[in-house]
């Protein structure tokens, strides 16, 4: 993803956010389209003239502008929020009521109630999360769909009915302490996933954006640095994420080829990240509530802290795995585990725990699952059935370096270690 579309997925958030307190939350589309517009204004008029010099405010200011002709257009004051209303017939009092009204908060204060708003308890866990990645992350219904194994069309009424619901909520802006313990967690595991799909997503364009990981670190600092919301498990969350983006710079090569972990270069790994991970790590060991964020972490950090593969303490590793099972069990946990066992026990007993996870349908567009399967049985000698598992993941590939990572796992399954053939 280039620098200028990071730069919009990240402000889009930040605005709509804010527009959406001046505009009122029965305006939540209004506002996406404001900011759209003023998306698409960026394109026509940076092309030519070039970027600003603050683009951000460029962005900020251009969605005001929209919004006051939608204001000046529109003048129905019971569809947007009183204190916005009260000055639509006075355009001369309009811009500075606006520019008030958008300057009263810090913006990273507007996208982090934003976020809270949207996990409102009336819906389910999943369509807070989708709301929460479609309308701050800017996540499209495929790449929502991808991060819960799910179908696009699920997805896509989830988003639609949970954008219902928020129009016709009375207040988005005014949470009480309870509300912000009442939601936590559906923001923490919105930002868990905005991580992930940075981290190893389902993008048809890479198969890492450190923009995504960037931003999933910068929001969760927010939670983190909020009275309301710095509690172990946000510290917890913290952490995983930067003990897992200290990796980063070695997860591809300098050819921009995919990297196992086993195989990366761990003096490329950002030193600086692993230690704000750690402190992050110690932080959450407040209190006596254990998530799946601490377990993670856990794991991160006894990855971070071996020298290489071979000094990595897998029996250890089993052991956090199997609390994470028992803590939130999901498939991909559960190929994970299946794949760390096989480090302590073999590749037969990893291929055991792979053939016997429960629910492993909902990896069947999972490219990983097949090459988890074709790396073990290559490992075990045999290399016919591994060369078919890496064709069948080979299928599946998201992106053109997933695509090549897979064609140079074919080539090891072959004699005369040529590439595969295409698949069709």
């Amino acid at each position: 993803m280039s620098s200028l579309e990071h730069l919009f997925r990240r402000e889009a958030g930040r605005m709509v956010a804010t527009l959406t307190r001046v505009l009122g939350v029965a305006n939540v589309a209004l506002a996406e389209d404001v900011v759209q517009d003023a998306l698409c204004r960026a394109l026509e008029t940076w092309s030519i003239r070039g970027i600003p010099e603050d683009p951000a405010a460029w962005l900020m200011t251009t969605a005001k502008n929209r919004a006051l002709d939608v204001l000046r257009r529109e003048r129905t004051v019971r569809t947007f929020a009183p204190e916005v209303a009260w000055h639509i017939e006075s355009d001369a009092a309009l811009r500075p009521r606006l520019d008030e009204l958008s300057a009263g908060a810090p913006i990273a204060d507007d996208q982090l109630r934003m976020m809270f708003s949207c996990c409102n308890p009336r819906l389910t866990e999943e369509s807070q999360i989708a709301l929460v990645l479609n309308i701050l992350c800017g996540f499209s219904v495929s790449e929502i769909a991808s991060a819960f194994l799910s179908r696009d069309e699920t997805v896509k009424k989830r988003i639609t009915r949970a954008k219902a619901l928020l129009a016709g909520s009375k207040r988005l802006f005014e949470l009480t302490d309870a509300d912000f313990a009442e939601r936590l967690s559906s923001v923490q595991r919105a930002l868990y996933l905005l991580f992930s799909e940075g981290f190893h997503g389902a993008s048809t364009d890479s198969a890492v954006r450190a923009e995504l990981c960037d931003e999933a670190m910068r929001l969760t600092a927010l939670l983190c640095a909020n009275t309301s919301t710095a509690t172990p498990a946000s510290y917890a969350l913290g952490a995983l994420m930067f003990l897992h983006a200290a990796r980063l710079p070695s997860r591809v090569d300098a050819a921009g080829e995919l990297t196992q972990l086993l195989d990366q270069d761990r003096s490329r790994w950002d030193q600086r990240l692993l230690l704000e991970g750690q402190r992050l790590l110690e932080a959450s060991a407040t209190g006596e509530e254990l998530t799946a964020y601490h377990v993670e972490a856990a794991i991160a950090s006894l990855h971070a802290a071996a020298a290489d593969a071979a000094s990595t303490p897998w029996v250890a590793i089993v052991s956090l795995y199997d609390v994470l099972m028992r803590v939130r069990p999901s498939p991909v946990v559960a190929l994970n585990r299946a794949l760390a066992i096989a480090m302590c026990h073999g590749p037969a007993r990893g291929l055991e725990e792979l053939r016997a996870i429960e629910n492993r349908d909902r990896l069947s567009a999972y490219p990983f699952y097949s090459a988890a399967l074709g790396e073990l049985e290559l490992r075990a000698g045999q290399t016919t059935a591994a060369y078919e598992r890496f064709r069948e993941a080979l299928a599946l590939a998201r992106n053109p370096t997933e695509r090549r990572f897979l064609e140079r796992r074919l080539a090891a399954c072959r004699p005369d270690g040529r590439e595969a053939p295409p698949t069709k």
